[in-house]
């Protein structure tokens, strides 16, 4: 069973749910151990004082906070204790938004929420509200030493919760540009023809991090005595120099008729589609 990283109560009027938050989704890495090279002992990182020129051990630290160049103010657990919010133990749901309205540059981390004791029924009522209205919920919570802001979601057994970034955090978007001027009528139409030909049903099945089992791989070949495991170079790819025809030599491997720069963009839905992914959130 998962282990429980917040518990509490989602409340929105007068309606209160004994809940309890854990990870959705980790990421998975293979981790690597620092070694002295001349003698492939294990290296340690050591606490060091500049002051008093000697290790520290760790029992020994307190946080502190540099509000001046080099002067700094002491800062306790039971100072950060005293001043967490009532969403350390409460999320208050403030609004109902429509999932769509949440940009996905926004979400950050994942959550399943499970009732606590008690709570079966209040819960099941609104992952089914949220369901049948197309709806999510807004809130904040506070874990991990900070006050998030959160989106709550019906998934396909139950709620869950997304961390979202402020607004500060946020690149703002006058960094990019997009041109769509510069785009012929055709041009925009074999590129549409080509989405149509690559499209399915979005399947995570499908997908594997091919890197990491080539890093255990090596890995398990190193153990075994052997230098390495040679990976495949890498493809060059060249520059593309005209767009038209690199769209219509993409559109023929997929067995669709290419179009003419003048005929409406036709999809031929009898031809064999490849497996693959069409993203979608939930």
């Amino acid at each position: 069973m998962a282990t429980s990283v917040w518990k509490g109560h989602i409340t929105f009027g007068l309606v209160s749910i004994p809940v309890k938050l854990s990870v959705a989704a980790r990421t998975e890495t293979i981790s690597f151990n620092q070694l002295h090279k001349t003698d492939h002992s294990r290296v340690k990182q050591v606490l060091f004082c500049q002051a008093e020129d000697k290790p520290v051990d760790r029992s020994e630290l307190t946080k502190g906070y540099e509000y001046e160049k080099g002067k700094y103010v002491e800062i306790d657990e039971e100072d950060l204790k005293s001043i967490q919010p009532k969403t350390a133990k409460v999320m208050e749901i403030s609004e109902f938004v429509k999932m769509n309205d949440v940009d996905g540059v926004y979400l950050e981390s994942s959550y399943y929420v499970e009732p606590d004791e008690a709570g079966e029924k209040p819960y099941t009522l609104l992952f089914a509200a949220l369901k049948d209205t197309g709806r999510a919920a807004i809130a904040q919570i506070t874990m991990h030493s900070r006050e998030h802001m959160v989106c709550l979601r019906p998934g396909k057994k139950g709620l869950i919760l997304h961390t979202l970034y402020y607004q500060e955090e946020i690149r703002e978007m006058s960094e990019f540009r997009t041109d769509t001027t510069r785009l012929s009528k055709p041009e925009l139409a074999l590129a549409q023809n080509l989405i149509e030909a690559m499209s399915g049903e979005y399947n995570p099945v499908d997908f594997k991090d091919t890197y990491r089992d080539r890093v255990r791989a090596m890995i398990d070949a190193k153990v075994k005595g052997h230098k390495t495991v040679q990976a495949p170079e890498p493809q060059e790819l060249a520059p593309v120099i005209d767009i038209m025809d690199a769209l219509k030599r993409s559109l023929s491997t997929f067995k669709k008729p290419v179009i003419s720069e003048t005929a409406p963009i036709a999809i031929d839905t009898k031809a064999t589609k490849p497996r693959t992914s069409k993203r979608r959130l939930g």
